[in-house]
């Protein structure tokens, strides 16, 4: 299988290339030039498999120059007993009739961002050695929270690479940046940026775009690339828990084969229910793709008028991932839904970078109300969200998990459609333990707790067990403790790398 770019439909590269590179030459992300497909029987053969077996079906489709015994060793590398605590890696919860929640947080940074990025170091490595690629790779990241410490764990120590993370000084809870600060390995580095989320990823872009900075790379023996989700690497994993879900249904009685399925999804930069949208699209019986953002609600704007203007008021909210104003692997759905129709992304995209608006025609905002669903909540929704679901059903989510569950239950209301759905859960809950302590608890609960007693009251209080990588966070030394301002991050790089 080829890939093209988002913005020159005309390129054809490999699935390693554009794993190696992450982000096309002309600034645009990598798609697939076709979509496999994956029909009845096939569904009903993958109910039957492990996750690791259902993960190399799936990924073998995309990653056609990638032999099959090269994706089962990078599979059974990343979800295994001793990554997963949990044999299921992606298990089901059912909350009633009709409802559940897919728990992609039983990883090693207990959040939904492992489920790729356990699996991308792999992948690259094999893609590095199919390409010839002698320089090491530099992998820079952008994160609003999660990604960051998903991404230092998955690339800690590997060979050839090196990781440099940037993170929002007051942007990720203390939870997130504990993970970040206390990250070991010998090729790991972490920088605090002054600013949010889209600052940092605005530099980290930039970087990637600066072709005079790649030469001294070179020169340098170096290579980018990149493990935030307009990294092919990264998302294609993310479409085969979507198949899994659907699978576990089919498995326990819980749907009849073809019946379908509404997948409700917390997403911010649009990656992980972009992986839905291609799961859609390859065949598997999905209804309404329910798209869940907080206050910074840029993508439930964007659906229900087809203008995306970031023109507003940034918030720092309860549910931090979601906390951006600028959904990269949007552009990847818009190619899609055009037609391929490459120049109108590209005019559309250089509208964003002059205008911070684009406005998409009639036709194709029809096609994406067609398939999704826009709603937000606020953080009092949000918490609100959290104890009635503790009370009602004695089950415990974290923020970001109850913004979806917060706008399924008004797209429920709003709709009265009764499809069975499937909430996607993104973290464990004792990540964002101070908003789910006072969820489930009360404000006064917090009083006098720093973040690690917080993690014992919330475990008191819910009867749950703090997860093994946060409970044992506490005992950590700090080893990273730069910040900078977004104009410097050029200078915090090269240093990183010993150019200066």
């Amino acid at each position: 299988m080829e890939y093209a770019s988002t913005r020159d439909k005309n390129l054809a590269v490999s699935a390693a290339y554009a794993i190696k590179t992450g982000l096309a030459p002309d600034g645009g992300l990598f798609v697939p030039k076709s979509l496999p497909r994956v029909f009845g029987e096939e569904l009903s053969e993958l109910a039957q498999m492990s996750y690791s077996e259902r993960a190399v079906r799936i990924l073998g489709k995309f990653l056609t120059d990638f032999s099959a015994e090269e994706i089962t060793d990078c599979a059974q590398s990343a979800y295994n007993k001793e990554k997963f605590e949990t044999d299921e890696i992606a298990p089901l919860y059912k909350l009633s009739n009709g409802v559940y929640f897919l728990e992609l947080w039983h990883g090693p940074t207990c959040a939904f961002k492992d489920m790729a990025l356990q699996i991308l170091p792999h992948l690259l490595k094999k893609s590095v050695v199919k390409t010839g690629e002698t320089k090491e790779v530099v992998i820079l990241v952008a994160t609003s929270g999660d990604t960051g410490k998903a991404a230092l764990e998955g690339f800690k120590d590997v060979n050839g690479t090196r990781i440099i993370v940037f993170y929002p000084e007051k942007g990720v809870s203390d939870i997130q940046k504990r993970q970040m600060v206390t990250q070991e390995g010998n090729n790991v580095d972490v920088a605090a940026v002054n600013g949010n989320f889209d600052d940092a990823q605005s530099g980290v872009k930039k970087i990637f775009g600066d072709s005079e900075y790649a030469e001294v790379l070179e020169r340098n023996n170096f290579m980018l690339s990149s493990a935030n989700s307009i990294n092919w690497g990264r998302l294609v994993p993310q479409i085969v828990y979507y198949f899994s879900a659907y699978c576990n249904l089919l498995k326990c009685d819980e749907i009849k084969l073809g019946e379908p399925v509404n997948f409700v999804v917390p997403t911010g930069n649009f990656g992980n229910i972009l992986a839905a949208y291609y799961a859609k699209e390859m065949g598997l019986p999905v209804g309404k793709l329910i798209c869940a953002s907080n206050e910074n609600n840029i993508l439930t704007d964007f659906i229900r008028t087809g203008v995306y203007d970031k023109n507003r008021l940034f918030k720092t909210t309860s549910s931090p991932s979601m906390d951006i104003l600028i959904s990269s692997n949007l552009e990847r759905l818009l190619y899609h839904v055009t037609g391929c129709d490459d120049k109108q992304v590209a005019a559309w995209m250089k509208e964003l970078a002059e205008t911070g608006r684009y406005e998409v025609s009639a036709d194709v905002k029809a096609k994406i109300q067609e398939l999704f669903y826009g709603g937000f909540c606020d953080d009092t929704q949000t918490e609100k969200t959290i104890a009635e679901t503790n009370s009602a059903y004695g089950y415990v989510i974290d923020t970001h998990t109850a913004v979806a569950k917060c706008v399924y239950d008004a797209y429920c209301k709003e709709t009265g459609d009764a499809t069975k759905s499937v909430i996607v859960s993104t973290a464990s809950p004792f990540k964002f333990s101070n908003h789910v302590l006072s969820a489930v608890a009360g404000a006064e609960a917090l009083s006098g707790l720093d973040e690690f007693a917080m993690l014992d009251a919330l475990a008191e209080k819910a009867d749950l067990t703090i997860p093994a990588p946060l409970a044992n966070l506490k005992a950590k030394p700090v080893i990273f403790n730069t910040t900078c301002e977004k104009t410097e991050m050029y200078e915090v790089v090269s240093h990183m790398l010993n150019l200066l």
